[in-house]
């Protein structure tokens, strides 16, 4: 008896250090995109607190291409102890695999959702230079040059794309789609005057709209922007289908255990509740909101019957 009591003290007391040793090196975490792109910029600011949080940096491994497939896809087949993390939108766990028939990969089956940092937009964002200072100027001028105006996004397939080809019906405009390979690319061909707007989350606009360098015309979101008062809402401009709201969140390959995903949640929850970060996050446009990863799941399966209605309907295929 003795002995049964003693080896289980030690099983306890060996299973509470294992839990208070993670992580005990540096946690790589996987970004969809190119540096500069709104989820790394996002991501950018919170590394540094789970450094000061946990005691080992978080560093971004930036793996741009395929709308973020290739990100997605190394994450799912990552080491699930806790070490490799994956930093997603919706667009990359919820609109791929639709668009992909589910033959890419199960994000139900592959990722265990850690929690939610934060809640964001899309924008229409205008180089200068093109005549048009609301989504009504778009339209009118796109039905008058028809197929000759275009918009950049980050890739084939990602949730910006979808939102031109969503806008593109409901307004019976031909507006070419450019794909870049990542955020950040698109957003510098508009800087540069090679495409005329693009669809963007707005952190990578906020600098340049304050400095004029591009006119933004639009927010996707329920509510209009703090930093960019005077943009109106898609319902505002007359389009209340064209409504989307980006989630941002972290995830572990699905077999990571449990005790690992708790641990993140609290220090992500713990993160996403200093005033700093709120603040900044505020600065770029979003809205910091954390939840548990119970939650999270639930939204993803919510998000993942609404898309798989409208998705099809746009026609956008995936090759």
């Amino acid at each position: 008896m003795k002995n049964l009591l003693l080896s289980l003290v030690i099983a306890g007391a060996a299973q509470l250090a294992s839990a208070q040793e993670y992580p005990t090196k540096p946690v790589r975490v996987i970004v969809p995109f190119s540096a500069g792109a709104p989820i790394d910029i996002l991501f950018r600011i919170i590394s540094p607190k789970l450094y000061e949080s946990m005691g080992q940096a978080f560093i971004a491994d930036n793996r741009p291409g395929g709308a973020g497939w290739m990100a997605t896809d190394a994450a799912a087949r990552a080491a699930p102890d806790g070490y490799t993390l994956y930093i997603a939108a919706v667009g990359q766990l919820v609109q791929t695999p639709i668009l992909h028939g589910k033959t890419l990969f199960n994000p139900s089956k592959e990722f265990a959702p850690i929690g939610q940092v934060c809640t964001g937009p899309l924008v229409f964002a205008l180089h200068p230079s093109l005549p048009v200072k609301s989504v009504k100027d778009l339209v009118a001028l796109a039905k008058r040059r028809p197929g000759q105006l275009n918009y950049a996004t980050g890739g084939v397939g990602d949730l910006n794309h979808l939102l031109g080809e969503m806008f593109r019906l409901l307004t019976g405009t031909n507006i070419v789609h450019v794909p870049y390979k990542g955020g950040g690319d698109a957003v510098s061909s508009v800087l540069g005057g090679e495409t005329d707007m693009v669809i963007s989350g707005v952190p990578p606009l906020i600098a340049h709209a304050k400095a004029g360098k591009v006119r933004v015309i639009v927010t996707s979101g329920r509510n209009r922007i703090p930093n960019l008062p005077e943009v109106p809402t898609m319902a505002e401009a007359g389009f209340p289908d064209a409504e989307v709201v980006v989630w941002y969140g972290l995830f572990a390959p699905a077999a990571t255990p449990k005790r690992i995903i708790d641990r993140l949640n609290r220090e992500i929850v713990n993160v996403m509740n200093l005033p700093d970060v709120r603040q900044r996050y505020s600065e770029q446009g979003v809205d910091p909101e954390s939840n548990s990863p119970e939650q999270f799941a639930q939204m993803i399966r919510d998000d993942y019957a609404r898309w798989s209605k409208i998705i099809p309907a746009t026609g956008i295929k995936v090759e």
